[in-house]
């Protein structure tokens, strides 16, 4: 049996970056859904690319398609480490029309066939197909081993989840061996797990194929008429009814919290609920995902800036800070952060409350501010007394509120709220740049 390492250095990993990502709302009007923020200072891809370097896989392509400015940008600033003379590499995929000249990616099939002769070019014996927008943290290398072991010519990692949230993705069935005996693409009534009727047993969009397999099905793919060119539509099912696809327990290659041992963390952040949530989830007292570990790091790219600072405000009442995490150039100023997440250079001045809210990067929140569960998109500024979060109705009149009342507040809608209710703006270009951000 090949080693770890070894398996490592014979995997090529192509990370899915080209989603449009539209159940994030006006998250994703400007960035691909792997390059929204998260976690207080990362981007939602650096989980899969941080999973692939840890793991020893360092041959790593990344497809793009829509909005993808902003995530080239993070890779290129953040992902430019790995050194090409030791064949360590991340190769930016963008949708080039480089076999058809007709079609942009057609589907997550037709994303990795467009680029098989880039792939062939770096011969791997496996190649690892992942989705760049999960949160997890995950040992490729053993994924990659059980493939080996198994002896099936695909491997699809998988987890027990809710029947309700299994609709939203790949469901299959498996014998006692570990092979999946039925697959069915996000179904309206999730088949049941054996012993469990509340939970089935659902594909994390992590493939492993043997790489001479996989050129020849992305090739008939290609040829066949009236295929959706997609991995969970039409690949996956064909080659299941073939007996060739074998399942991973997620629970052998997680990398686990310390923490919560008999937890296996993976979240699909695909709503603005499941976002906040997981946002959350950093915030709180004993996190079910752990960023801190030293073993398993999440890297990514962060310009350098100041520590974060917490002070009074000019009439000296004190910052009071419970169950947050504030990034590298906060500034907050007499207020109250409780379960929150301050990303890098938010600025939130003196007597605010905020609790349950995800503030991105480089947002100002000016004096007297309450916010409820809100997430601010990145370099919004809040005029001086606002309240979001407290009236669900006026909230949807005025922004975004989810089913699960989370309140999305962007750049857009504060600019149409100007001018819809200017006296929410009264005095606003005056006071906010008039004195020191550490005492407005």
């Amino acid at each position: 049996m090949d080693n770890a390492r070894d398996v490592a250095k014979q995997t090529l990993a192509l990370v899915l970056a080209g989603g449009r990502g539209s159940r994030l709302r006006m998250l994703t009007d400007r960035r691909a859904k792997p390059a929204v923020f998260f976690g207080g200072k990362f981007r939602i891809i650096d989980f899969a690319l941080s999973n692939c370097v840890n793991s020893g896989i360092t041959r790593i392509g990344v497809v793009t398609q829509y909005k993808s400015h902003s995530l080239l940008r993070h890779l290129q600033s953040g992902w430019s480490f790995l050194r090409n003379q030791f064949n360590e590499f991340i190769d930016l995929l963008p949708a080039q029309q480089r076999v058809d000249e007709e079609h942009w990616y057609q589907g997550t099939a037709d994303a990795v066939y467009q680029n098989i002769d880039i792939i062939k070019n770096h011969h791997p014996k496996y190649i690892v197909i992942l989705a760049g927008d999960h949160i997890y943290k995950m040992d490729y290398a053993l994924l990659v081993l059980d493939h080996i072991k198994h002896g099936k010519p695909l491997t699809i990692a998988c987890i027990p989840t809710s029947r309700e949230e299994a609709k939203g993705y790949g469901v299959m069935a498996v014998d006692s061996d570990g092979l999946i005996t039925d697959f069915v693409e996000k179904p309206k009534d999730p088949p049941a797990m054996p012993g469990r009727p509340d939970m089935s047993l659902a594909s994390m969009g992590i493939y492993c194929f043997d790489a001479d397999f996989l050129y020849e099905v992305l090739q008939k793919d290609a040829e066949t008429e009236g295929s959706h060119r997609d991995f969970g539509m039409d690949i996956i099912p064909a080659l299941v009814k073939q007996r060739l696809a074998h399942a991973h327990d997620y629970s052998i290659s997680c990398i686990r919290n310390k923490g919560c041992p008999e937890i296996c963390y993976w979240r699909d952040v695909g709503t603005l609920d499941a976002y906040w949530d997981a946002n959350m989830d950093i915030a709180s007292v004993q996190p079910q995902l752990d960023v801190y570990d030293t073993n398993w790091p999440i890297w990514t790219h962060q310009v350098q800036m100041p520590p974060a600072k917490f002070v009074q405000d000019i009439n000296g009442t004190s910052s009071i800070v419970r169950n947050a995490v504030a990034s590298a150039g906060c500034i907050v100023s007499g207020s109250s952060i409780v379960h929150s997440v301050l990303f890098s250079a938010a600025r939130v001045h003196s007597n605010c409350f905020l609790t349950d809210a995800v503030i991105l990067p480089s947002c100002v929140v000016h004096r007297g501010c309450r916010l409820t569960k809100v997430v601010l998109d990145r370099g919004c500024e809040l005029p001086r007394d606002l309240i979001i979060g407290e009236d669900a109705e006026l909230d949807a009149k005025r922004f975004y509120r989810s089913e699960g009342g989370v309140v999305l507040v962007t750049r857009e809608m504060l600019k149409k709220l100007r001018e819809n209710e200017p006296d929410l703006f009264k005095d606003f270009e005056s006071y906010r740049g008039a004195a020191s951000p550490l005492y407005v």
